[in-house]
């Protein structure tokens, strides 16, 4: 079957669904918080599954799976969520499946959120690989575009309707990309009968990371009274020793509603507060929001409790919600950028949300290793490469003052069709959920619109300055990016971005093994974007390949002493550069990620300084040495500092 057969079917479930039974989300979209008001209900766990493996993957809507239990229409297996599918079980056809895959999960709602018709009902989902289709005992109530970001729906006027019903969730994910999703793929049949099998085809994709399927985040119940707060949108700013916390709530259900807003520090002291929907808060003796070793106190967060208060005829509704809060401010100039009008270097890495047997799942005990690694390591910074990450992964950069660049899943954009309008459309609809999502973390300092596009094609000017303007007219207050691969004088792109950010691979990709063209080439590339645009500029990856305990003296390509020469060879050029517009170097990759299989791919790419098992290699204590000496270099932290800090 075509693609387009694939995704036909959306389409037609559009005109066909159930609305009357539910109230889709399209306003804020708040990270789900328990207060005195509200509640969660975490559905981790084990879903039952099934993938649809008929000829046009389309039986289970011919056939109406979601009307009744999954288990009755075929075979089924236990399935974890948050995980991806396709290492879960020894079955290769699941490892390599693309199409429909069915979940399915029975939960016991509480009595009192039934009870109570002034209690909202949500059903969350925080991310599903890449369409979906929910249904609640049998009724449609939401679908999503996109495999990164959170949809969700209201249900609780459905789950009335049999209280002594289970709420039956069935969600069908369907991983197929085409070349106007995001980011873009092509179904290939192959039909010469010598060669394949009947109805073999192949999902040919332009990325270098495995394209893992399947409930990625949390599934969530929570609920919020009728009248309730609905988003918040906080922007900082300081004067002297003054935060300013400019903020708007949207509140929804209440016609007329009294507003409490009170920011706290973290002795839960208030510092400022308002009874207005929007306004300006000013704290005294502010404690700004600061990165990671570059002050004595990273990453402070106020606490910001919104507090609403509505009635109606019926009944009288109280809402809480708390955000945190930093107070930080980023700017760009020609040569410098610039965190509370303090020159930032980004030292950090690129990532994925990849590891062993749950692919891009979320995996707390991952994620707080990966922390204590690039806290170990001295990094700084990272960038979300090549899609949103878990909101919980930004949170933790809050907290931790870890600084991100925020990057959408715009990577891949290399045929010059998913430059047009449909494309074009899709992709403003990713940076208006992906900015609603983060605009409130501090952590996050730029947007990145996409990864190696094909920005030389005469159509990449106009999609990137109306993307980028779209992005700035969506959130002003942090700069625009994207990363480039493209020669620096043909980059229809560049001229609308604040932030020049480069990949290269000097002696891999191009010279391979010829470590001593790096200084050269690695100066011309600087030179040559600078000289042409005036931007600051990031090295936003480089690296080589190196399989963990490969050894070879002289060096030679994938053992760990040519990873070590490539790192050190661009170290010195940057070192000379950063004196002048450089201001970061990200590697590439934090850990050893998996790709699809091919000839240039041994069980994955192996440009992680740490290996998929989180080990380092080599690379990773020349980097800890190097981001290190880089932080101690500013003379602003405190002597406890100066060294490697373990805890």
């Amino acid at each position: 079957m075509s693609a387009p057969g694939f995704l036909g079917v959306f389409r037609v479930l559009c005109v066909c669904a159930l609305w009357d039974a539910v109230c889709l989300l399209d306003t804020g979209m708040l990270f789900p918080r328990e207060s005195s008001s509200r509640e969660v209900k975490e559905l981790s766990g084990l879903w039952v599954f099934r993938a649809d493996k008929s000829p046009n993957r389309n039986q289970g809507f011919e056939k109406a799976w979601y009307k009744g239990l999954l288990s009755e229409t075929g075979p089924v297996i236990d399935m974890p969520v948050p995980a991806s599918y396709n290492d879960i079980t020894q079955d290769p056809t699941l490892r390599d499946f693309i199409g429909w895959v069915w979940y399915e999960r029975q939960v016991v709602v509480p009595a009192r959120w039934i009870a109570d018709e002034g209690t909202r009902v949500v059903l969350r989902v925080g991310s599903a690989h890449y369409y979906s289709v929910v249904w609640v005992n049998g009724v449609q109530v939401t679908e999503h575009k996109g495999g990164h970001l959170p949809f969700e729906a209201e249900i609780g006027s459905l789950i009335r309707k049999d209280p002594t019903m289970p709420c039956r969730i069935t969600i069908a994910v369907n991983n197929t990309l085409t070349l106007e999703t995001l980011p873009p793929g092509i179904i290939q049949h192959m039909n010469d009968p010598s060669k394949y099998p009947d109805g073999f085809f192949v999902q040919n994709i332009y990325f270098d990371f495995f394209n893992y399927a399947g409930i990625h985040r949390p599934v969530l119940l929570y609920t919020t009274p009728k009248a309730y707060v609905d988003d918040i949108t906080v922007v900082t700013d300081f004067s002297d020793n003054t935060g300013l916390v400019k903020y708007k709530v949207s509140v929804l259900g209440a016609t007329t509603a009294t507003l409490k807003v009170t920011l706290m520090d973290k002795n839960r002291h208030c510092v400022a507060s308002s009874s207005e929907p929007s306004g300006v808060l000013k704290v005294v003796d502010v404690n700004l929001w600061w990165p990671y070793l570059m002050h004595e106190n990273p990453g402070y967060l106020y606490s910001m409790e919104v507090r609403l208060m509505a009635a109606d005829d019926r009944s009288t509704y109280e809402d809480v919600y708390s955000l945190p809060v930093g107070i930080r401010t980023v700017n760009v100039t020609s040569t410098q950028f610039l965190i509370n009008n303090k020159p930032f270097y980004f030292h950090g890495v690129n990532k994925h949300e990849d590891s062993d047997i749950r692919g891009k799942g979320l995996d707390w005990p991952l994620i707080v290793k990966d922390f204590n690694l690039l806290k170990w390591m001295g990094a700084n910074s990272f960038r979300t490469s090549h899609y949103p990450y878990a909101e919980e992964i930004l949170q933790m950069c809050d907290r931790h003052g870890i600084v991100v660049i925020d990057e959408c899943p715009g990577v891949g954009i290399k045929d010059i069709r998913s430059f047009g309008n449909a494309s074009l459309a899709h992709h403003l609809v990713v940076m208006n959920e992906l900015v609603r999502r983060d605009k409130n973390h501090p952590s996050v300092v730029m947007w990145s619109v996409a990864n190696e596009p094909a920005a030389e094609m005469p159509p990449a000017g106009n999609y990137f300055k109306t993307l980028i303007k779209h992005t700035k007219d969506l959130d002003p207050t942090r700069p625009v990016t994207y990363i480039t691969d493209s020669n620096y004088a043909r980059d229809k792109g560049a001229p609308y971005v604040d932030v020049i950010c480069v990949n290269s691979y000097f002696s891999w990709y191009h010279d391979p093994g010829h470590l001593e063209v790096i200084p050269i080439q690695l100066n011309s590339q600087f030179e040559n974007w600078y000289g042409k645009y005036k931007k600051p500029i990031i090295q936003s990856e480089y690296g080589a390949d190196a399989v963990s305990g490969l050894h070879s003296d002289p060096p030679m390509m994938f053992t760990e002493e040519y990873q070590k020469v490539v790192l050190q060879s661009y170290h010195d050029v940057f070192d000379q550069k950063r004196k002048q517009y450089v201001i970061g170097e990200l590697i590439w990759n934090f850990a050893d990620f998996m790709t699809v299989q091919g000839i240039t791919r041994v069980v994955g790419n192996k440009k992680g300084v740490f290996s998929r098992q989180r080990q380092p290699k080599a690379a990773a204590f020349i980097l800890k040495e190097r981001y290190w000496r880089l932080a101690n270099e500013t003379g602003r932290l405190p002597p406890w500092t100066k060294y490697p800090c373990f805890l």
